[in-house]
Parts: C-alpha cells; sequence; structure tokens
C-alpha cells in the first residue's frame, strides 16, 4: 500500500447507507471501529488509502455471505454519485448519441484518465478493446479470502457503461489479485 495513496471518499461513503440498511446504523458503526475506519465528511477529498481498504477487507470478514452484495449495492451508488455529480451533462449526452463501440472507447478513456480516483497505489489500463477489459494491477481493494472480490469496482464500471453506453452492458471480474492473478480483470460486455 502506497504511503501517499489516496482513494475517492465515495468508495467509504457509499458503503454507509448500504451498510445501514444492511446492518442498522450502530452495527455499521461497530464494523467501521473494528475496521479502524472513521466516518469521513461528506466533503472530505481524496481519504488516504490505508482508510479505505480497511473497510472493504473488514466487509469480506465479518459478513461473508452478504459481501458480495454490500460491496456492489455501494458500487453501483458511487455510479450514480459520478453520473449526477462528475461527469458532466454534455459529455453524458455526446457519449448517449455516439454509437456503442465509440461511445464505449470514449467513456474507457475518461475512466483511464481518472484511475487515481478509483485505484489507489494499484495501476489502472485498459487490456484489450474487443472485449473491452480493464486491468487494475496490484488492486489495493482486491481483499476478498481467495475469490473474486471486486464487485466494487465491477458495479461501478457497470453502472456507468449501462447508463451512458448500453443498458445491456455487465461488467464481470474475470481474474482477481485476491485470487493471486497479477491483475483483476473487468470486462464489459453485452449479456444475453
Amino acid at each position: 500500500m502506497g504511503a501517499s495513496a489516496r482513494i475517492g471518499p465515495n468508495a467509504v461513503l457509499q458503503h454507509l447507507a448500504v451498510l445501514d440498511a444492511a446492518l442498522g446504523e450502530g452495527l455499521r458503526g461497530a464494523l467501521m471501529h473494528r475496521a479502524g475506519v472513521p466516518v469521513p465528511p461528506p466533503e472530505c477529498g481524496m481519504l488516504p488509502e490505508d482508510q479505505v481498504t480497511p473497510l472493504h477487507r473488514a466487509v469480506w470478514l465479518f459478513l461473508p455471505d452478504r459481501a458480495a452484495g454490500i460491496q456492489r449495492q455501494a458500487g453501483l451508488a458511487v455510479g450514480e454519485y459520478i453520473l449526477a455529480h462528475r461527469i458532466p451533462g454534455l459529455a453524458q449526452r455526446l457519449i448517449r448519441v455516439l454509437p456503442a463501440p465509440l461511445g464505449a472507447r470514449f467513456l474507457a478513456a475518461a475512466i483511464a484518465k481518472h484511475a487515481w480516483t478509483f485505484a489507489g497505489s494499484g495501476r489502472f489500463s485498459v487490456a484489450s478493446h474487443r472485449p473491452l477489459t480493464f486491468a487494475i494491477t496490484q488492486n489495493p481493494l482486491a481483499v476478498g479470502p481467495g475469490h473474486p472480490s471486486c464487485h466494487w469496482h465491477a458495479a461501478v464500471f457497470e453502472r456507468l457503461f449501462q447508463a451512458l453506453v448500453d443498458p445491456r452492458l455487465t461488467a464481470r471480474e474475470t481474474a482477481c489479485c485476491a485470487m493471486g492473478d497479477p491483475s483483476c480483470r473487468f470486462e464489459i460486455a453485452r449479456r444475453a
């Protein structure tokens, strides 16, 4: 974990409502306390990676049967936040009117440009355009116990691509650092 690596606050903030709905505010507070993660103020700016990773790890450690769903719901909420506050309306309209392959490339380039906000000390790349595949090498949020655990990242990607490119697109993690793979890989493709 890089000492100066930072991750966007929504990697924690969007978990709050999801955890409150799943556990109640009291148990969510206990989980965050156990993880050593303070509740950041809404406008806190980028967080040190070591204030984000422990929460993702604690969800998998203490809620193993519910972790995938919690991570997915928090990731979808981050996608909604990005659509509402980070991608200008004009850019969203442009992506939506482009043919899907071109819109996907445009959105992938924008995601790559802003990867520093969600990859922390990891290294993000567009590994392939056919099928569109993202890779995060040394992903600091790959903390699940020995199986693909990056439901949060996959849900963020899926929400953005469904909203802006094609509602039939899904994001599926095909490799994960938590399983010993060299990178977490996310395939964005239309599912039957």
